[in-house]
């Protein structure tokens, strides 16, 4: 839940314990789509042409290519050439003419076909090709189910990101949230759901008339640890996403929340206040023993792993209001982060290389998401809303995801770690929180 909110009363939502039994289900469903809306990019996006791929299959499935200039499009980095202003539509290296896309302006082109072969797989054959050399840069057939195609459009995505700027992609990877809206018999429902980085193929994980918060992923991205309100309290569960099998692993009297997992996968740093007081703690899934990491007067909540494994942040306000703190594990020392960045710091988060802090800044009523640099201590805010929450890293630390709220509700944004490329996601009905990007799907 979100921190910004309510984090004196440790977010709010301990009061959600005296509702009722919630009706849950656990299971998964087609849900709605999010939709991306590009809001800003770069003015020095690279130009680049996806022609239609050619279709040799007999069959009608989706282009590949508009799922490929889609992507590139979402990072504010490529400018894709319409398919109505392209000169021609090649699918072979000899059919491309090279004057037809320089006068253009096209400095990669992008070309392909999907093959049927046995057994409901179909290939995706593409090239990347130098217009001005006109030598390939990169070539793949990738075989994929029928129904994965957009999986295999994503993974060529990132193929070709990875060429052309040297940086991984992150189209592979899945996203996590929460959405709330009014059920039928007008009861709040809450659903975990899970789709692809590009917003389709959402699917409902969990739903319930309880509240469902903190979403985390498994390092292999084949599990989610979440908390939910189900049987009067709130609980850590563990759901395996391949199988649905579900599993409630700490509970107990008071707060059992935010979880997050090592990068190994073997523990989980949570917040429980079973001895009185919200602590941070280490669930280790071989020997389903807790151990306790913090001690102090004050909350302790919202840990985060640092990328090495040798140690976590966390929020608390045992300071100047909620800080950002460092736990290192090896010598039980500590550390406190954030210094004139104001009184109010909270739900930091490593980017992947581990050398900045995505958090919760708040300064005039205002809460924003900001950069902090962990060298050089130089921090730098990255979106203008009132009310920004919850930020997560895509795998390839070029995007944070975060809930915004606007007038109708908690929507989902997404902003490049330079600030400049900005997208909104948006569903058509109620209200999306507490997104967490996944790993990449290999």
């Amino acid at each position: 839940m979100s921190s910004t909110r309510c984090y004196s009363s440790h977010f709010g939502w301990i009061v959600a314990l005296i509702a009722s039994v919630c009706t849950l289900f656990s299971f998964e469903v087609i849900a709605e789509d999010l939709v991306i809306k590009i809001e800003k990019g770069v003015s020095t996006a690279l130009p680049i042409a996806i022609v239609p791929f050619e279709n040799k299959t007999g069959e009608p499935l989706i282009d590949p290519a508009a799922i490929i200039r889609n992507n590139l499009e979402r990072s504010g980095l490529f400018k894709s050439l319409p398919v109505n202003d392209m000169p021609a539509l090649p699918s072979t290296l000899e059919d491309v003419r090279k004057k037809n896309w320089t006068s253009l302006g096209i400095e990669n082109l992008v070309i392909g076909k999907l093959v049927k072969k046995k057994h409901g797989t179909t290939d995706i054959h593409f090239r990347l090709i130098d217009v001005y050399s006109g030598k390939q840069l990169l070539g793949y057939r990738i075989p994929v189910r029928d129904d994965d195609l957009r999986f295999g459009s994503h993974k060529v995505s990132d193929f070709i990101y990875e060429k052309l700027l040297d940086k991984p992609g992150a189209y592979t990877s899945l996203l996590a949230y929460i959405t709330v809206d009014q059920g039928l018999d007008s009861d709040t429902v809450y659903r975990l759901q899970v789709s692809d980085s590009d917003g389709h193929n959402a699917r409902t994980i969990l739903q319930s008339t309880e509240p469902i918060v903190s979403p985390a992923w498994s390092p292999d991205g084949q599990r989610l640890a979440y908390v939910s309100f189900e049987r009067n309290n709130s609980a850590i569960y563990l759901q395996d996403l391949a199988t649905g099998r579900r599993e409630r692993i700490i509970h107990g009297k008071g707060i059992n929340s935010s979880p997050a997992f090592s990068g190994d996968g073997n523990k989980l740093a949570v917040t429980l206040s079973r001895d009185g007081n919200p602590e941070i703690y280490l669930y280790d899934f071989k020997s389903k023993s807790l151990t306790r990491v913090t001690r102090h007067g004050a909350i302790d909540t919202e840990p985060a792993w640092a990328p090495d494994g040798r140690g976590l942040v966390f929020t608390s306000d045992r300071g100047d209001g909620p800080q950002i703190y460092y736990h290192n594990l090896a010598d039980n020392s500590m550390e406190r982060i954030t210094y004139n960045m104001g009184r109010y710091n909270t739900r930091a988060r490593y980017s992947p290389d581990g050398r900045k802090l995505v958090l919760v800044n708040g300064a005039q009523g205002n809460y924003r998401i900001v950069l902090f640099d962990l060298q050089t201590k130089i921090y730098e805010a990255v979106t203008i809303g009132v009310l920004d929450e919850s930020p997560s890293f895509s795998p390839n630390g070029a995007m944070i995801i975060y809930a915004t709220v606007t007038k109708n509700g908690s929507q989902l944004a997404a902003v490049s770690a330079d600030g400049f490329t900005k997208q909104k996601l948006v569903v058509q009905r109620g209200e999306v929180r507490e997104p967490v990007w996944g790993p990449l799907i290999r």
